[in-house]
């Protein structure tokens, strides 16, 4: 029975709030009150009206004490109320100093564990305590919709349940160390699209749904967003602000803007509580398009300044020379209106009523107070990291995530007398490609990434795995005699001192001679081309910022002054990868003709204080097909070849650069090929038929390496499932189908329109009968499992408790995710609508060879609803329906009818 227990994973139970509500008070909008509120109305009562603001509206820190954070809220000095940090994730903390970086949130879903998705969730609190930092913002609970969103990679997958229960975990692990979790975006940011028409009961089922559960879990706040949502901007939308979250909901927290999502003064009104960045300085690159609409000064007119699109594009992310598809530089719905009115003119209207400001200033408070910030304020102090005991859990999550696509005869795990005959190729067999696309989230410990080669060698002494990096992604100094001035060698360098002559650009520690902090030069020159052809070259800095151009263009820009967490450049941050020796990596591809062409480069010290290293780096096209040939070569003389590919999402659904050819270049060659996936979204596959097996990897975090070694030689049984539908051919997804631009990202006439309702990913494939590539929950492992005796019983909750067994007929210990699915009802009420079948529970179980293990699943009474748009609430859906057990939304051999019934 022990053992039992210990096995089961429970999913679908309603978690509980962290605070408890004992009817002393209510609200004007009748949300109960507990005996925290005599607290937080003494204090309010004494605060000013400007002490009020100080509570609900972002400030500037002093640059002195300032950690170059998303957000900073100043706070009440007089009342001992203590100023509060807000954080960028997901996942991580991002400040100016380097965190570690752990699995990315498309793994964590994969994982279908609350248990692990707690665990991470404690991993943000301690690196956010680690960093000075009180709210992480994050869970990023949108909905896996679209693909080609740009930011779809942040999710946690396509289907509502998952989303939640994996939000709801890690909002319990962050919030149970004392640290504040934002939970963002709400509601509809699933497409880049800035106005979104969505149907009332897919909005309550799918997009609200996940809401609902970290709600249910205690969230501190939840972010608003800064799309329309039909017809009406998230952040001033009154009837998903109070209607929906605070009087369906119940939510007790506050609602924190999107940065630059307020686009009035009286969205306070509707429900909004608090504006970021709110004040920003005017010195800041984004002071264009981040007015103040809580500032109670008198608006002054517009400023005349525009956003430099290389700033944002520099802030988004910038391609890699393998990167054909252009990256995201829009940022809809930011400062989009800006007719300078704010609070000093409701004032003056008299539309500001001291309540709204009450209210707002009330719910903040609650807030501090819930978490002991009043009696303990957080000393911001940056402590040591709790490195071991997060590399531990970063790990083990990446274990949890990897998904096995395909392992035809056995090819993997990889049999350890046998290393000596495998060839690794790719850069991420090197390194591990721990982060993928940086964006938001914490970029990572440079040197804890151990590659999967080096890992290997280290678990199997004397094991010497061949390895072809293929693409060099660090490549070389450019060599001083392709550098010169004026018909002479060597660079002019210019700085305080004077000018002087470099005969290349390699101050770097592994050069051994690294610059001085804070420190300023120019370099100009000329690069001088022998022959023709598309030059790779590479920026790389560590300890300050710079800019590249070559023949007066611009190519390359790392460290923005005055901008959230970029005022440090962290090894990692601008490139898929950092240099084998720790820097970040900065890659551009230029055609270049024969003959001499204008180098100007400046490096300016960032706020570190560390010494700084630059390096202008380069691959020539003649090394690129070098390396190419090499890797092929290695591949024909070895036994089984490892090539690892990756993605960032550029271009959409497909493999950067030449990465496909690549692999059917080296199946050509080893019929015993394996490919190991760094991806965070589908991709297609024309190489699968001629590849032996396929590792799904994700983005595994700084330990990720050790991880993916320990897969491949089969010290761990992989059990993560895909948490998205992997389809054959893009137009295959509901909002990328050519028939309906609709719903596309950009949608029609600036409108997109959700219109798929509530068949959103594996959904849509079952309602249009459409062959996905890989199901949504798939996932095989080195072991088989056998599904039976299913057992279907009402449970007290109203919901339903479901039995199975599961027996490993393999060799192998592993873990399975088995998985509950609830048909439609046999008679559908009139007016909504169903899914064929829809995922209502699942669990993460680990089964012995030769064991069977009894496991409960509890359908929640949520689940058994519908919402009905004509009652315009949540209603029982009656009579028959078939309950489906197994291993992926297209693998469930157990089914049962169960008749549901009226529940008074």
């Amino acid at each position: 029975m022990k053992k039992m227990l210990l096995g089961l994973r429970v999913l679908g139970i309603c978690l509980a709030l962290i605070q408890t509500n004992s009817g002393a008070g209510r609200s004007e909008d009748g949300t109960k009150y507990s005996s925290v509120d005599a607290r937080v109305d003494h204090l309010l009562a004494q605060m000013s009206f400007g002490e009020k603001m100080a509570l609900i509206r972002g400030a500037t820190e002093d640059a002195a004490t300032s950690q170059a954070q998303a957000g900073y809220i100043a706070g009440v000095a007089r009342l001992s109320i203590p100023p509060r940090r807000l954080a960028d994730g997901p996942p991580g903390i991002l400040t100016r100093l380097p965190s570690q970086a752990e699995t990315a949130t498309m793994g964590l879903a994969a994982t279908f564990s609350m248990a692990d998705a707690q665990a991470n969730g404690n991993v943000i609190a301690r690196e956010a305590k680690s960093l000075g930092i009180d709210i992480a913002l994050q869970p990023y609970i949108n909905i896996d919709r679209d693909i080609t969103t740009s930011r779809a990679y942040n999710t946690y997958g396509e289907d509502p349940l998952l989303t939640g229960q994996i939000g709801a975990g890690l909002v319990e692990g962050i919030q149970s160390l004392g640290v504040m979790a934002q939970a963002k975006h709400y509601v509809g940011y699933d497409t880049e699209g800035n106005d979104v028409v969505i149907g009332l009961q897919a909005l309550h089922e799918i997009y609200l749904a996940p809401f609902a559960a970290v709600v249910n879990a205690g969230v501190s706040s939840i972010m608003c967003s800064y799309n329309k949502i039909n017809g009406e901007h998230a952040c001033g939308n009154q009837d998903l602000l109070t209607k929906v979250l605070r009087n369906e909901l119940e939510f007790r927290g506050f609602v924190t803007s999107d940065w630059g999502a307020v686009h009035a003064p009286d969205y306070i009104n509707a429900g909004l509580d608090m504006e970021m960045p709110g004040i920003t300085s005017p010195k800041s690159p984004f002071a264009p398009m981040m007015f103040s609409y809580f500032d109670t000064d008198k608006p002054s007119k517009p400023s005349s300044a525009t956003i430099d699109p290389a700033m944002i594009a520099g802030f988004m992310g910038s391609n890699m020379p393998e990167e054909s598809q252009a990256g995201e530089t829009a940022m809809p719905g930011v400062g989009e209106v800006d007719p300078r009115r704010d609070f000093w003119n409701l004032r003056a209207e008299g539309r500001l009523p001291v309540s709204a400001v009450d209210r707002a200033a009330r719910r903040v408070l609650y807030e501090i107070a819930r978490f002991g910030y009043l009696d303990h304020p957080p000393s911001h102090r940056i402590l040591p990291h709790a490195t071991a005991l997060n590399a531990a859990v970063i790990e083990k999550t990446a274990l949890d995530a990897a998904v096995l696509l395909k392992n035809d005869g056995h090819t993997l795990p990889l049999r350890r007398d046998m290393l000596n005959d495998v060839v690794f190729i790719g850069p991420g067999a090197g390194q591990v490609v721990a982060v993928g696309m940086a964006g938001e989230r914490s970029v990572g410990f440079s040197w804890r990434q151990v590659g999967p080669v080096d890992a290997i060698k280290k678990l199997v002494p004397g094991a010497s795995p061949r390895y072809a990096v293929e693409d060099d992604m660090t490549g070389s100094a450019i060599p001083a005699q392709y550098l010169s001035h004026n018909g002479v060698p060597g660079l002019i360098r210019r700085d305080v001192a004077g000018t002087r002559i470099d005969r290349d650009v390699d101050f770097t520690r592994q050069s051994g001679q690294s610059l001085p902090a804070n420190y300023a030069a120019h370099w100009t020159g000329t690069l001088n081309i022998t022959k023709p052809g598309e030059y790779w070259i590479y920026l790389q800095l560590l300890g300050a910022g710079g800019d590249l151009s070559i023949d007066g263009k611009k190519l390359a820009s790392a460290g923005l002054r005055g901008v959230f967490h970029g005022d440090t450049v962290l090894a990692g941050k601008d490139g898929m990868l950092p240099t084998t020796d720790g820097l970040d990596n900065l890659r551009v591809a230029v055609k270049l003709t024969a003959g001499p062409h204008a180098i100007d480069l400046h490096s300016f010290g960032d706020t570190s204080g560390q010494n700084e290293q630059i390096r202008l780096a380069w691959m020539t096209p003649e090394e690129r097909e070098a390396d190419h040939d090499a890797a092929i070569a290695a591949a024909r003389t070895a036994k089984i070849a490892v090539v690892f590919v990756w993605s960032r999402g550029r271009p959409d659904f497909r493999l950067p650069g030449d990465q496909d050819a690549l692999i059917r270049d080296i199946a050509a060659v080893n019929p015993n090929t394996v490919v190991v996936m760094n991806v965070s979204e589908p991709v297609t596959m024309p190489w699968l038929d001629s590849v032996k097996s396929v590792l799904q990897m994700w983005w595994p975090g700084d330990e990720g390496g050790w991880a993916t070694a320990k897969l491949l030689m089969g010290d761990v049984s992989p059990a993560g499932r895909l948490p998205f539908t992997w389809a054959h051919k893009l137009d295959d997804y509901a909002a990328t189908d050519p028939d309906h631009p609709e719903r596309s990202n950009r949608g029609l006439n600036g409108v997109v329109n959700f219109s798929e309702g509530i068949d959103v990913g594996y959904r849509w494939f079952d309602r249009q009968h459409i062959a996905p590539l890989f199901p949504f929950g798939f996932g095989l492992s080195y072991t088989a499992f056998y599904y039976s005796d299913l057992r279907v019983a009402p449970a007290p909750d109203g919901g339903l408790n479901v039995h199975f067994s599961v027996k490993n007929t393999g060799q192998m210990e592993s873990d399975d995710v088995p998985q509950v699915y609830l048909g439609a009802p046999e008679v559908r009420p009139a007016h909504a609508a169903f899914a064929v079948h829809a995922l209502a529970g699942f669990a993460r179980i680990h089964v012995m060879p030769g064991e069977v293990l009894p496991v409960l699943v509890h359908i929640l009474p949520r689940s058994l609803q519908y919402w009905s748009v004509d009652a315009d609430s949540w209603e029982r859906a009656t009579g028959a329906r078939d309950v489906l057990v197994g291993g992926s939304s297209r693998g469930l051999p157990l089914k049962q009818s169960v008749l549901i019934q009226h529940r008074k």
